[in-house]
């Protein structure tokens, strides 16, 4: 997936109340990685990590993906 790919997958959630709701509660990168499958989405992980700039803010995610994936 590439980064649009992800941007796009975060959008998506901030515009939709019950994605949101689900992403909110992954608490692995793999059950992100399966979310996003089953809403279309093809999300290579190597993308979601640092150096490449984050796609998602701190309050979609989970206390523990935000800390994974944002480096808070």
């Amino acid at each position: 997936m590439s980064i649009k790919e992800i941007r796009a997958f975060s959008d998506q959630a901030q515009a939709d109340q019950a994605l949101a709701e689900k992403l909110k509660t992954c608490e692995k990168v793999r059950e992100m990685i399966a979310l996003g499958k089953e809403y279309g989405f093809s999300i290579d992980e190597v993308e979601l990590y640092p150096p490449n700039e984050a796609q998602f803010v701190e309050a979609q995610l989970s206390v523990k993906l935000a800390k994974a994936l944002l480096r808070c």
